[in-house]
């Protein structure tokens, strides 16, 4: 059986896997979007929009994890339910790894749970699930530095979310596209805060197109261990909460003020919790408060 394992893996050995620095810096600035499909927009009281999907077979990718050597596989699987990442060249991917800051730049996930499997010597495995878009995944089956990347953020987000810690020495099996089973996956779909109305008073007329509006970002307290996160964005010719959509990430908000009058999409540099954030829109000052309780880390 050994045998046929050289024959059906591939070793990847590239620094951009076992690069400690730049897993640090994954690590240390929440670059990744991993959690964002399984945790995105849980307001309401009530259960979050879901939908079931059937995620398609991708590639296979071995490891093992540090503290036990037992082996570990991933399922890195495709379905067109999850959200692409914005485009972008392999270049602009070079010049992203090379910076200071690659925060600009997330990739969708949803991470499964782990479930135990039988490999090929009949031994016992863990196996975790990971859905990526169906596209994005075609790219970096095509693309080497593209599927290194993949698989190296993979490797940061189930650590991040697992706890776990997992080796470096990866294998891609060459004639097997999963080990075990696929599960379907549970993902919620956007789900929209409640936003209160606290004074009401008539505006301007609309603007004619969509712009981004002026926020800022404030920590408090603003020393010491942050516990909240506001996020205070102006909103000229907003006359009521009901012409705006919010959605809140783990890390992420986005909002958009119909009709067409306002779209902002930002990442934030703390995790925040969904379920007990708070969104308020005073018609008077025409401003949205966005208070979210920070995660501890």
């Amino acid at each position: 059986m050994k045998t046929y394992i050289s024959k059906t893996v591939n070793k990847i050995s590239c620094p951009l896997v076992t690069k400690p620095s730049w897993r640090a810096s994954l690590r240390q600035n929440h670059y990744l979007f991993y959690p964002t499909l399984q945790t995105t927009g849980k307001m309401q009281s009530e259960s979050p929009p879901s939908k079931v999907i059937c995620p398609q077979p991708g590639m296979c990718v071995k490891t093992s994890s540090m503290s036990d050597k037992k082996k570990v596989f991933l399922n890195i699987c495709q379905s067109q339910a999850v959200p692409p990442p914005p485009h972008l060249s392999q270049q602009a991917l070079v010049d992203l790894l090379e910076s200071e800051d690659p925060t600009s730049y997330r990739v969708p996930m949803s991470l499964g749970e782990p479930h135990t499997e039988v490999d090929n010597s009949s031994q016992g495995c863990t196996v975790y699930d990971v859905v990526i878009n169906d596209e994005f995944f075609q790219k970096c089956e095509k693309d080497t530095l593209f599927q290194q990347f993949l698989i190296a953020v993979s490797l940061e987000g189930l650590e991040n979310k697992y706890n776990l810690e997992l080796s470096r020495d990866i294998k891609i099996l060459k004639n097997r596209k999963f080990m075990g089973s696929i599960a379907e996956q549970n993902i919620r779909t956007k789900s929209k805060p409640i936003i209160q109305e606290i004074d009401s008073k008539q505006s301007d007329s609309f603007p004619s197109s969509t712009k981004r509006p002026e926020f800022s970002l404030l920590v408090e307290p603003p020393t010491g261990n942050a516990e909240h996160l506001i996020a205070e964005i102006l909103l000229p010719g907003v006359i009521s909460a009901r012409s705006l959509v919010l959605d809140l990430g783990e890390d992420r908000l986005v909002l958009i003020a119909r009709p067409s009058l306002f779209h902002l999409d930002i990442f934030f540099p703390l995790l925040i919790d969904q379920e007990n954030s708070v969104a308020q829109f005073n018609t008077k000052t025409q401003t949205l408060t966005v208070t979210m309780p920070v995660v501890s880390s």
